[in-house]
């Protein structure tokens, strides 16, 4: 991002990414608490509004990303105890997604509660979709039906969620998101559509183009 600071702490509609992301979750009525997992040696978590909020808890991130979620997950697990851990859903999201909408996240909890089974937000492929073998000539060109795009939020059971990527790291599985590991564990992900508006700001002009996207939400709400 050539930036100064790590990305979510970058400025949008006058607060940070992160802190963004974090309203937009803690707006909807059924999520009562978001864990945020951040690195032992951030100097900027502390400066935000989310710190000095009850329903935020900070964990400590891992090296990767499976390895930050798994922390969390074991921090959630130890505050809830056996009993009520068993019964809870957990939303694993980026902080790098401030767009996502209520609608959204209402469609995916109302798919699980339907299904009795974990799901992912995700956007169908519309584009052609080319394979490379060296990052500049194309090799062949592959068939976008049936493939989608995997975006968060990603709700799973906390139990099953926490013992599938426990046992994928534990073995060396490479696990890209958390439907990876339940897929790996044999579970079954539901597929719930969502708009490419839910877009993780990776590079420069993704944050131009989020707040465009927030700027309208909020016009339309």
């Amino acid at each position: 991002m050539q930036a100064n600071c790590p990305k979510q702490y970058l400025p949008i509609a006058s607060k940070t990414i992160l802190q963004t992301t974090i309203d937009r979750l803690l707006s909807h009525g059924q999520i009562q608490q978001v864990v945020c997992a951040v690195s032992d040696g951030d100097g900027y978590y502390a400066d935000q509004a989310c710190a000095q909020d009850d329903r935020v808890t900070r964990i400590s991130g891992g090296a990767e990303r499976a390895d930050s979620v798994l922390n969390a997950l074991t921090a959630t697990i130890e505050h809830l105890g056996a009993e009520k851990a068993s019964q809870t859903w957990v939303l694993v999201h980026d902080a790098a997604r401030p767009c996502v909408t209520s609608k959204a996240i209402d469609d995916l909890l109302s798919f699980c509660q339907q299904q009795g089974h974990g799901a992912i937000l995700a956007a169908p492929v519309r584009d052609t979709m080319k394979r490379s073998n060296d990052g500049t000539n194309v090799a062949k060109t592959e068939p976008r039906d049936g493939l989608w795009h995997a975006l968060t939020p990603q709700c799973f059971p906390l139990l099953e969620l926490h013992r599938a990527l426990s046992d994928a790291l534990a073995q060396g599985v490479a696990i890209t998101d958390e439907a990876s590991a339940i897929e790996w564990a044999g579970g079954r992900v539901g597929l719930v559509a969502d708009s490419m508006t839910n877009l993780k700001i990776t590079h420069p002009q993704d944050l131009a183009l989020a707040e465009l996207i927030l700027s309208s939400q909020e016009q339309t709400s």
